[in-house]
């Protein structure tokens, strides 16, 4: 459970931004098991700062999904908003979100046990996907994303582009994610060439807890 932190001093404030920054970019990397040291020295503070403003590995986990939660919901609010149709906010939110890449490459069960265990980032997660529904309603109404998908296999399809990069050379890995979401993104426009095997995943088959 999280509890409102008191005003930081400057400093503070900004050792805490500079472990936060290093932190995501670790797990991103590496994942979340990295020892708490390599985070300090990245983040150009001692351990000792780093345990100060976060007691254990769980609470820097908590932080740092916290804080990509809620940028990745303030994106997809403003891609809904300023979106001129459903079709532009879908390919805004996953073209553009390398915030929705952490969400994914640092997974962990750890991660998975935190989130769940913290309602506020377990929350925006939810609205998250309460957004990612709404996007995918609003680009079916017009006509532009086939009809026989849900925000599941929209998840999934994510998931599994930026999970392949890894695998690949520093070169093709920056160029391997957006070039299979644009293919991916060319399949999913309405009508389709065909029919898609079995039901369309929707959010209830995503298993964040498990």
């Amino acid at each position: 459970m999280t509890t409102p932190e008191a005003p930081l001093r400057a400093d503070a404030r900004r050792n805490r931004d500079q472990i936060l920054v290093a932190a995501r970019e670790i797990f991103t990397e590496r994942g979340v098991d990295v020892a708490m040291e390599e985070i300090a020295r990245r983040a150009s503070v001692g351990v000792g700062t780093l345990y100060r403003r976060f007691a254990d590995r769980e609470a820097l986990i908590r932080a740092v999904f916290h804080e990509t939660y809620q940028v990745v919901a303030a994106e997809m609010r403003a891609a809904l908003a300023e979106s001129p149709t459903g079709w532009d906010a879908l390919m805004r939110i996953m073209r553009q979100s390398a915030w929705l890449h952490v969400s994914v490459q640092a997974k962990s069960p750890l991660v998975t046990a935190v989130v769940k265990a913290d309602p506020s980032t377990s929350g925006l997660r939810e609205r998250v996907l309460d957004m990612l529904d709404e996007v995918v309603r609003r680009a079916q109404a017009e006509g532009t994303l086939r009809r026989d998908v849900g925000a599941g296999d929209l998840a999934v399809l994510f998931m599994s582009v930026v999970k392949q990069s890894h695998a690949l050379t520093p070169e093709a890995a920056g160029l391997a994610p957006l070039r299979a979401l644009a293919i991916m993104m060319d399949g999913l426009r309405a009508p389709g060439s065909g029919e898609l095997p079995g039901r369309h995943l929707t959010r209830a088959d995503l298993d964040f807890d498990h």
